[in-house]
Order: C-alpha cells, then structure tokens, then sequence
C-alpha cells in the first residue's frame, strides 16, 4: 500500500471524539474480546505456557484492530485497516535487518521462545533527560561493554548551557549535539561502526528531520516511529515515518500500551500490545519493534503486569508472525541500588525466554539520568546466561518470581527509590564504576547463581 494512501484515509476518514474511541472502540471492544476469547491473567505466571490462551491473544489482537482500525488524533478521524492489509503487512514483516557498518554491523533477526541463540543488546537509557556534561561519558559506559550490539542514548536538555524547547531551533541543535555526541563515543571507544537508534532529543519531526544525515543518521541507523496508545497515530509520526521511504533508514516501531490502562489488567493490555505491532507495521513501517508496557499505577517495565505484556507479544509473533522485538527494560530504581539489578534480571530472564530481544536500561523510570553502563552489562549477561542454561520458560518463571521477592517494595516507596546520577556511581575520567557499585554487581550475580542462573 502506498503510504499516502493512509494519510487520505486519515484525512477522510469517519469523524470520532477522542473520548468516544477510548471508551467505546478501545475500552469496550477490548472487554468484548476478552470475554470472547477467554483471556485471563495469573499474577503468579509472569512467563505464560498456555499455548491456547497465547493463541487466542493473538487473535483476539487482529480481530480488534481489523474491526475498529487507527485512530489519527490530529484530525479526531479512524483510519481503517482491512484484514487483508493486516495480513499482508504481518506476512512481510522483515525477519533479519542489517544495522551499523564495517565490523561494527549487527544483523537483527526474529526470535522465538526458549530460543539457542542470543538476544541481541541495544545499550542506552531512550528519551531520559541528560545534561549535556554527562551525556557522552554516559554512552561510553554501554557503547564499551563486550555485550553491547547497537546503543543509543538520553534527551539532552541544554544545549552550551541553553533550555531545549519543542519545535524551536533549540531542539534541532540538540539533536544534532546528540548525534555529534554519540559519533565521538563510539569513535573513542572503539566501535565507531556500531547501529544506533537516535534523535533521542527530538520531541518533534522538526528535530527528527534534522537528524538525517551520512554523517548523523545513516541509513543503517534508526529512529523512532511511534504508536500512540491506544491505537494512536498523529501528524508527527507520519512525517518521521514517510522521512525514512526514501533515505532507508531504520523504523523503531515503539508501542507503549498502557497496563491497567484502557485495556484493563495485563490479559486485555497485552491484547492491545500485540494490536498496536500490528498496527505499527502498517501506519510507522517499522522495521523493528520496541515493546514498551507502561503500568499505570507504577511506570515500571519490571511489575508482574508489564513483564506478562513483555512474555505474552513475543510469544504471540513468535507462533503466528515473527517479527523483530526488542524489550524495553526501564526499572523502577536507579544506580547504586541492588533492587535496580534484581529487575533488570527479572525483565531480562523474561524477554529472553520469550523470544524477545533486550533494549535498555532505562533506569529510574527513564525520568532522571540515573543508569549506567555496569546493569547494561548484567543485563546482556543475564541473556546469554538464559540461553547457556537452556532454561524454559517455566523454569525462567521460577526464578523471576524470586526477584519479584527481592525488588516489588520499590513500587511503594514514597520518593521512588532512584538511586545515584551516573558521576556518583561512575568514574567520569576512566568510565569504570566505583568500588561500591562493583560489589553490589557481584553480590547480585552470586544471589542469581544461588537461584539457578549459573554464569
């Protein structure tokens, strides 16, 4: 389909309040089809093996966007989607992707449950504000760390000591400070072929647009194209879609459906989880995909709900229509914390098991630039240590429950629990944590070996 054919649809397509589609295309439809297909979640199955209610997630998922289709909030207009349209779009959906170049590329490919080999790392904390002082050696942290693939990065919010606004000149100087950056990282550290998913700093298609270039954003590069929640797309994200036809860089579908949200408990978000890939394979051609669950009460990607979401959309493509999927990790708590180790291995046990690639970390909810490059590294560690011990998913299961044990108190802790900046938790010269950090690092490896994740 010709993707201005989607924009005509957006332009002329039936008039609806955004209230009427929350409530009754998303909320009641939603509720219809979990009722239909018998979706239920268990608090205590984070990972689920039941192969028919994996099933009819999935189809409970088409059926809901074949039937009520996008909604273009720019306009107050649905987008309709044919069933073949969807079909054809999950059919075509890239098994492999080549990212990065020279000896630095990485190909990105479909993984399956309890798959043999590796999931891929993408480094970085995405969208977290980050002064600029901080922004590079924070990004040479993950960019050096052996199991880092591809990274990107936080949002600089001043540019030489200036505010970055939305669609002001302000905001195309920071995003092409931040690519700028990234490239002398990655030089510096010695991988300067590495892929990226950049313009972090963009909070507009003013800034993504600026970001275009051989020396900033190459083709082999990403951006994001994002779904809004639920089944949302604006003007802005068409533009930064149609921007990457012709110059071919790489589309980061992000879907960040909302737990406990529209959709209700984790069974009906991760119906809208998997309806809104299927919908950003169409509306934000996306090459990849970044699976984002938000809980509504507790921002984490580590609560009991987010990481079902996480297990559930992974499983779905995996048997039905595999498509690329990194999980995004953005724990509750920051650096110098053990309970920001205890969720990273919990959301990385998850997505690995799953079939899910890893992005992250971003640490501290993303809100504040409290990551650094040392739970990066448990958590590619951990990845690979799921994949060595040929755990299934029953038994990652196990396991993460136990780290629920360690880390769920966090979610009620007034203030948060966010830790240190990364100059407390890291030597800004050398870029190697300090001592205390180190030891916490090795304390919760030895736990996660106590448990059965043998290193």
């Amino acid at each position: 389909m010709h993707y201005l054919e989607l924009l005509e649809r957006a332009h002329n397509g039936e008039k609806i309040d955004k209230q009427d589609w929350d409530l009754e295309y998303i909320v009641i439809k939603t509720m219809e089809l979990i009722s239909k297909y018998n979706l239920k979640f268990d608090n205590d199955t984070i990972i689920p093996t039941d192969a028919t209610l994996i099933e009819n997630t999935f189809k409970a998922a088409k059926e809901l966007i074949s039937d009520i289709g996008v909604y273009y909030i720019t306009e107050g207009r649905r987008i309709y989607l044919t069933e073949e349209e969807i079909n054809e779009a999950l059919k075509n959906a890239k098994q492999e992707i080549l990212m990065g170049e020279g000896k630095d590329a990485v190909t990105l490919y479909a993984r399956k449950p309890e798959d043999t080999r590796y999931p891929l790392v993408w480094a970085g904390n995405p969208g977290c504000p980050t002064p600029e002082e901080i922004f590079k050696p924070t990004v040479k942290s993950w960019a050096k760390e052996e199991v880092v693939d591809l990274i990107t990065c936080g949002s600089l919010t001043t540019v030489d000591g200036y505010p970055v606004r939305k669609q002001e000149a302000s905001e195309l100087l920071a995003v092409r400070r931040e690519l700028d950056l990234l490239r002398e990282a990655t030089r510096e550290v010695g991988r300067p072929g590495m892929g990226m998913l950049a313009a972090e700093s963009a909070v507009s298609e003013i800034g993504d647009l600026a970001a275009v270039g051989a020396d900033r954003l190459r083709s082999c590069d990403s951006h994001l194209t994002v779904m809004l929640n639920e089944l949302v797309i604006d003007r802005d994200n068409m533009v930064r879609t149609a921007s990457s036809i012709d110059y071919g860089m790489r589309n980061a579908g992000l879907t960040c459906t909302m737990v406990g949200g529209l959709g209700g408990d984790a069974a009906g978000s991760a119906l809208l989880m998997i309806a809104s890939i299927m919908a950003a394979n169409i509306m934000c051609r996306a090459d990849y995909h970044l699976c984002h669950p938000i809980d509504l009460r507790h921002v984490a990607t580590s609560t009991r709900g987010s990481m079902y979401v996480h297990s559930m959309a992974c499983q779905a493509f995996a048997n039905n229509a595999p498509n690329i999927i990194f999980c995004d990790v953005y724990p509750k708590s920051g650096a110098l914390t053990k309970e920001l180790l205890y969720e990273v291995s919990a959301n990385a046990i998850t997505a690995t098991v799953s079939g899910g690639h890893l992005e992250g970390v971003g640490a501290a909810d993303g809100l504040v630039p409290h990551g650094t490059g040392l739970e990066v590294r448990l958590m590619g560690e951990v990845g690979r240590a799921v994949v060595d011990n040929k755990f299934t998913r029953e038994q990652a299961n196990e396991i993460v429950l136990k780290l629920l044990d360690k880390y769920e108190h966090v979610f009620e802790m007034e203030g948060g629990n966010y830790g240190k900046p990364f100059n407390e938790a890291y030597n800004v010269d050398t870029i190697e944590p300090i001592e205390e950090w180190l030891d916490m690092y090795k304390e919760v490896k030895k736990e996660l070996n106590e448990m059965g994740l043998i290193f």
